[in-house]
């Protein structure tokens, strides 16, 4: 199993090959591979790995991150399809094939949403690096770019990974979109100057009444809209949702290491024994969202999924 390395982007096309769940599981974890539909498409195939501890690698690579919700829909895909007998590899297969198919869904549904002649923000990557199609925000982006309606995308860089500098910019540049990085503490002055139309973000679990956990720094994004009058839509397949959670509160928050934030590329830039505090998500209430995009179609608040 090959995975293109997303820590070597944009600089180098570096392919990682898995030869056990192990070693997804760690590309996981050190985001080799990262974006929650592509997180729980490399799941299941680390399970097709798995040999006879296919038990401890369903364990295992649900361990890998505790965040994305589509990594424990799509084990769970599998390890229904392993006590049914099912062959691993086509179900794994077709995981992937339905993740192309709602990120295309998702396209065109949020594309109806966006004004003609739109200036787009967006943060983190959630286009074809973070899912196995189009994307999800960044695939509604390239869809209504496609019809005419998309004038300029400015991107926050994303701190402390930078996949909005790195991975999104990448994406955008060989589409031929128009568009911006920005430094993430910028986007309340691109507020203030009227240069914003329409927010789009994705999501790694939203909870039934429509909270989101996405990328740090999408609550700042949300506020910001909600004040100036600024639509802002969370694009995801309907895996993302987790009903079980009846608020953005119950959901777990992964805390990363604290290197991300003192060192850029190996170099350590603060002091020795700096205290830091590194949540790689943040959660944004349904409240402030002026839709949800999903493969269904677009729902609008007061969100309650029980429903839907």
């Amino acid at each position: 199993m090959a995975l293109l390395d997303q820590r070597a982007l944009p600089l180098e096309d570096r392919w990682l090959e898995c030869r056990n769940w192990h070693e997804v599981a760690e590309a996981i974890r050190n985001m080799t591979v990262r974006g929650a539909p592509a997180i729980g498409i490399a799941a299941a195939y680390g399970l097709v790995l798995a040999k006879e501890d296919f038990e401890a690698a369903a364990e295992g690579l649900a361990a890998s991150r505790p965040t994305a919700v589509n990594l424990f829909h799509a084990i769970n895909q599998m390890v229904n399809a392993h006590a049914a007998g099912r062959d691993l590899e086509q179900e794994a297969v077709s995981i992937e094939a339905k993740e192309a198919e709602m990120s295309a869904r998702i396209g065109a549904f949020g594309a109806d949403l966006v004004p003609q002649n739109a200036t787009i923000l967006t943060i983190c990557n959630t286009g074809s690096l973070a899912t196995a199609g189009i994307g999800t925000a960044l695939g509604i982006i390239r869809t209504a770019y496609g019809q005419g309606k998309v004038k300029h995308v400015y991107a926050c860089e994303t701190r402390p990974r930078l996949q909005g500098l790195r991975l999104t910019a990448y994406e955008l540049m060989k589409d031929g979109i128009p568009f911006s990085v920005i430094p993430d503490s910028a986007a309340a002055s691109l507020f203030q100057r009227g240069a914003v139309d329409f927010v789009v973000a994705g999501a790694d679990r939203i909870a039934a009444n429509g909270d989101t956990a996405n990328k740090i720094g999408t609550c700042m994004l949300a506020m910001l809209a909600h004040q100036m009058g600024v639509p802002m839509i969370i694009a995801a397949p309907s895996s993302t949702f987790d009903t079980s959670l009846a608020t953005g509160a119950e959901i777990p928050i992964e805390e990363r290491e604290e290197s991300e934030i003192t060192t850029i590329e190996g170099q350590r830039i603060a002091p020795l024994g700096c205290p830091v505090w590194n949540p790689a998500f943040d959660v944004t209430p349904g409240e402030l969202l002026h839709a949800i995009v999903t493969e269904r179609g677009v729902h609008r608040p007061p969100f309650n999924w029980g429903d839907h």
